[in-house]
């Protein structure tokens, strides 16, 4: 079956509106806060979800699995997101990172399950690499060299792979509702500690409850069954093919709502970027056998691992 056109648009517009939405949480208050009231609202609403579904709840191993995916996934991807964000990346950078999720995935696999990889996949990520590299050129030029902050979107990238790997290795056949709830609750302590390592503040009250309420609803509830009924829908090869507009729709719905229009070398990393991924797409769609792997709560293909983050 294909993917609906209805369904791929609410799919990459609701992914992509993540990126300005957390950007506007964390101008209005400290990341660290914002990151453990986000993962407690989505942990406690995903929790209800799964219980009303009557969603099957992993135990014993596969449950020490599901925390493990959770902080790499959840921990790790948005800790590093949301603390680039407040270093002034632009969320533009980050998405597009990020977005490069099925090439690193695919690579990494490779690496520790020992899965083939084509040679168009490779070219895709040597594409990915050139995106990435051309997109971030203005601000390593402003600053001067490469800063933390440049970093940081890169180690979410690697938190949210892993996380896919183990999953893909480990959690097959889970149900993806109940495990995304353990992810998001797991990662709620290292969300306080890392709220602890600057100061908490608020700077505006109004905008920061109504970027909270929007990430949850939106990006952790909406965002994430939607994505799922994608998948079920046309498969993952299709869905995998929105990760060519994302960072787009990002930049655009960035422009719209906080007014930063991307420059000339960040709208040619956008370009480089979406070839990278239909290239790795076409890869993906001539062996139906190997699957991509996605962030859980930004959508998980069932079956094989977590991706997307989702905002």
């Amino acid at each position: 079956m294909k993917l609906k056109p209805q369904m791929a648009v609410s799919v990459a517009f609701l992914y992509a509106l993540g990126y300005p939405i957390a950007a506007l949480g964390v101008e209005a208050m400290s990341p660290g806060p914002l990151l453990v009231l986000r993962f407690a609202l989505s942990g406690l609403i995903l929790a209800l979800i799964a219980k009303v579904t009557h969603a099957r709840w992993p135990r014993g191993r596969q449950l020490r699995d599901a925390v493990v995916v959770g902080l790499l996934t959840q921990a790790v991807q948005f800790i590093g997101c949301y603390e680039a964000l407040r270093l002034g990346v632009s969320p533009v950078l980050v998405a597009l990172v990020v977005a490069m999720n099925p090439l690193s995935t695919a690579m990494l696999a490779a690496l520790l399950l020992g899965e083939p990889i084509s040679r168009r996949k490779v070219v895709a990520l040597v594409l990915a690499v050139v995106a990435v590299v051309v997109a971030f050129a203005g601000r390593v030029a402003d600053v001067g060299g490469i800063d933390l902050a440049v970093l940081l979107p890169v180690v979410a990238l690697l938190g949210i792979s892993l996380g896919s790997v183990h999953q893909q290795r480990r959690l097959k056949g889970a149900d993806a509702v109940p495990v995304s709830a353990i992810g998001v609750t797991a990662s709620v302590p290292f969300a306080v500690v890392f709220s602890l390592t600057a100061p908490m503040e608020v700077y505006d009250v109004r905008q920061a409850v109504l970027s909270l309420l929007a990430m949850v609803v939106f990006s952790s509830v909406l965002g994430m069954t939607l994505f799922l009924a994608a998948v079920k829908q046309a498969g993952a090869a299709q869905v995998s093919m929105l990760f060519a507009v994302i960072p787009s729709g990002a930049a655009l719905l960035t422009w719209v709502l906080l007014g930063t229009r991307p420059d000339i070398g960040v709208g040619i990393g956008l370009v480089i970027g979406a070839v990278a991924c239909l290239v790795g797409r076409e890869a993906t769609s001539r062996k139906p056998a190997a699957r991509p792997a996605y962030d859980l709560e930004a959508g998980e293909v069932p079956g094989r691992s977590a991706r997307a983050a989702s905002y």
